[in-house]
């Protein structure tokens, strides 16, 4: 029996994958706990239409970070800390505030997590800081720590 699964099942197939299982199993278990569905043809069209959904939608999201890290791409935001002698630091520079930054200076949102920060900024002088907007997009902005 050709059942279209509804989850991820262990040693079986993925989300989505089209499966030909015993009646048994699939009536007894897929069926029964809603882990998969009777592959019929209406059934085929829809799993066909939410798939042709999901890549436009991946791809739509892929444009939208290239755009994205094309705006951000070689620019500079400046971020005033307290500062001692010898341009010692009180404190640290983290990936949210650069994000606040980005916002307030360049008006572009940028979630703190996306930020690439080995360890927060501790010095003034210019730093290069990564930016993975997507898994196969990924920018550099430099980061201007000054004293206030």
């Amino acid at each position: 029996m050709k059942v279209i699964l509804l989850q991820d099942v262990k040693s079986l197939g993925k989300k989505g994958d089209v499966v030909d299982v015993s009646e048994g199993y699939a009536r007894n278990m897929l069926l029964k706990k809603g882990i998969g569905k009777e592959a019929t043809s209406g059934n085929m069209n829809d799993l066909k239409l939410q798939k042709a959904n999901a890549e436009k939608v991946a791809r739509e999201t892929l444009a939208a970070a290239q755009e994205l890290g094309e705006k951000i791409k070689g620019k500079e935001v400046v971020v005033a800390v307290k500062a001692g002698e010898g341009g010692r630091v009180f404190g640290s520079v983290s990936s949210r505030e650069i994000a606040e930054e980005i916002q307030k200076q360049l008006g572009l949102e940028v979630d703190k997590k996306k930020i690439l920060l080995d360890a927060p900024i501790k010095v003034l002088g210019v730093t290069p800081v990564s930016i993975k907007l997507h898994a196969k997009v990924t920018t550099e902005i430099q980061v201007k720590v000054t004293a206030s």
